[in-house]
């Protein structure tokens, strides 16, 4: 048993720098008392909370006594030394901050688990010189900034003395071996626990991870006689980023990070992730691409309201997306002052870049005009199996609906939709084939508004019946009698995963041909449905049925009773 001494190593007078040199020593002499360090640590801390802003005296020798406890703490138990109470660790970084030359010339002796909370009072106090010399000095790999960007207004020279910081080490042949960061990463939702962690917020063993593999080094020659510590030969540094391009989104921010980037192309890349591209000139959006790494791409939206031609300018850059894993492309309409010939061109200009998006997993398409007589084409362009397929609101052929359901490219579908797709005069056979291809796989059916019609919906019961993954299916706004919905209930249910069904409102539910609804007769039905399912053991079942609201077009629910939309609140 190791008794923990209280008198007269732990001065009241002492200063917290001091305190804790005290508490280094012992437990450097001492190791077995490491599992009294509760005790120490409440012994210091309470003293310093007695005695306020006094904790003073952060001298760079304080610094390396209290490494030394922090080495040893980290190293041999697994509990966190900054749980609460921590006013320690808050004092002494304030105080170090009242001095920025001080703060900045005790970096290169700061344990690297002080780092984070002493950035982050750098980061909220605006301490700006701090924080670009932090930057340099940077121990971990990645500098989560966009997490502590989130949810305030951002002070321009804040973030510039980061960028800054970057530029200066960018400008470095070789930098010290305990430099290690690599990532800068501005993304906003990306690495939430790290500075919760850190901070001591939360307790987890790995508050204290082992450091990073070193980078490759070389040894400096001997300067008369003595030689340099090992330095770093020089690895280019990520900015991480989630961009949205739209016309009057440019801000100072963004402007210092591109004008930096454009800079230091060779030795800073600006990756992202995810790219939204809206209204905005297709010139200002390829000067913007230009500094992006494309590869680093993996999310790509495009809703920008295009005709044909802006989209083949568009294309040679999405070929050098070859990391692309989910692509939405919306609005591309045909350009009125072009030829036949020169349309198919920028068609086939456009399809054929998807032969380089070998990880393409999700595609999404919404308006293409040109998917009509093309879709074969672009499945064919297609070099790995997808997991999502949406085509909304385009025309297909009954030839593109026969291609679609032969393609390999669609044997493991987890969601198909096909909303707003007008498959009336469709062969049902072809749309059985459909789902007897994707039976095994899907998961969530969306059918809106396809206008299906009762003898279409009666053929596709037995293949809907062996998609044994479906969890939700989805065929509002199609003409539907009740007898085929009650046939639609026997059909399906068997299927143990699926929860949701959101049905039309049967088609004995108008009144008249102009769509007048009968909500009475509609709770009658919907009625029915509910007692079928409790007869054939699914209860648990959602049904819900919807129709358009006459006024704004959204849905209007009903289960039995309607979920009215606003169109029908009271003022």
């Amino acid at each position: 048993m190791v008794c923990v001494p209280t008198a007269p190593w732990l001065s009241p007078g002492d200063t917290c720098a001091q305190q804790l040199r005290c508490v280094a020593h012992y437990l450097w002499k001492n190791p077995p008392a490491l599992e009294h360090w509760p005790q120490l640590r409440r012994c210091v801390c309470s003293d310093a909370l007695n005695r306020g802003s006094g904790a003073r005296g952060w001298s760079s020798s304080g610094w390396v006594h209290i490494r030394s406890a922090t080495y040893i703490q980290s190293r041999f138990i697994s509990m966190s030394m900054w749980t609460s109470p921590r006013r320690l660790v808050d004092l002494a970084g304030q105080s170090l901050l009242k001095n920025e030359s001080l703060a900045i010339a005790a970096l290169e002796l700061l344990p690297r688990e002080l780092f984070p909370p002493l950035f982050t009072a750098a980061f909220d106090g605006r301490h700006n010189k701090t924080l670009k010399a932090m930057v340099q000095a940077w121990p971990f790999t990645c500098l989560p900034l966009g997490v502590l960007m989130k949810g305030q207004q951002l002070h321009v020279e804040t973030f510039k003395a980061v960028l800054d910081g970057v530029d200066v080490l960018l400008a470095q042949e070789v930098r010290p071996r305990r430099w290690k960061l690599k990532v800068l990463d501005l993304r906003k939702n990306s690495h939430q626990d790290f500075w919760t962690v850190w901070s001591g917020k939360r307790v987890s063993l790995c508050s204290f991870p082992e450091p990073e593999a070193a980078q490759p080094m070389r040894k400096k020659r001997k300067v008369d006689g003595s030689s340099t510590e090992a330095e770093q030969r020089f690895i280019p540094i990520e900015v991480l980023v989630d961009l949205s391009l739209k016309e009057g989104a440019y801000d100072e921010l963004f402007i210092h990070l591109i004008e930096i980037v454009r800079r230091k192309k060779d030795v800073l890349h600006l990756c992202c992730k995810k790219l939204k591209i809206f209204a905005m000139p297709v010139q200002n959006i390829k000067m913007i691409l230009k500094m992006v790494q494309l590869d680093s791409i993996e999310d790509l939206e495009v809703t920008c309201t295009w005709k044909l031609p802006t989209l083949a300018k568009f294309s040679p850059h999405l070929s050098q997306m070859s990391n692309l894993r989910r692509l939405l492309l919306a609005h591309i309409h045909p350009a009125s002052f072009i030829s036949p010939e020169k349309e198919e061109q920028f068609i086939a200009q456009f399809i054929s870049q998807f032969l380089n998006l070998h990880c393409l997993e999700e595609l999404y398409v919404d308006s293409l005009f040109f998917l009509r007589g093309h879709l074969d084409q672009l499945l064919r362009c297609m070099m790995n199996p997808l997991e999502t397929l949406s085509i909304t609101n385009c025309w297909l052929s009954e030839e593109d609906v026969t291609h679609l359901s032969q393609s390999p490219n669609i044997s493991q579908l987890s969601v198909l939709s096909l909303s707003g797709v007008m498959l009336t005069e469709i062969n049902p056979e072809l749309l059985q084939a459909l789902l007897e291809r994707t039976s095994a796989t899907l998961q969530d059916l969306d059918l809106d508004e396809c206008g299906i019609v009762d003898t279409q919906l009666l053929v596709l019961l037995p293949s809907l019946s062996h998609c044994s993954q479906l969890t939700t299916f989805s065929f509002c706004g199609n003409p539907i009698s009740i007898s085929v919905l009650e046939s639609l209930v026997h059909h399906i249910i068997g299927l143990n995963n699926l929860s949701h069904v959101l049905y039309p409102v049967p088609v004995e539910s108008f009144e008249d041909i102009n769509g007048t609804l009968d909500l009475g007769r509609l709770a009658y039905l919907h009625t029915r449905l509910r007692e079928l399912l409790c007869e054939l053991g699914r209860p648990g079942m959602v049904w819900l049925s919807a129709t358009p609201c006459p006024h704004c077009g959204d849905r209007t629910f009903y289960d039995p009773d309607p979920i009215l939309c606003p169109c029908f609140m009271p003022a």
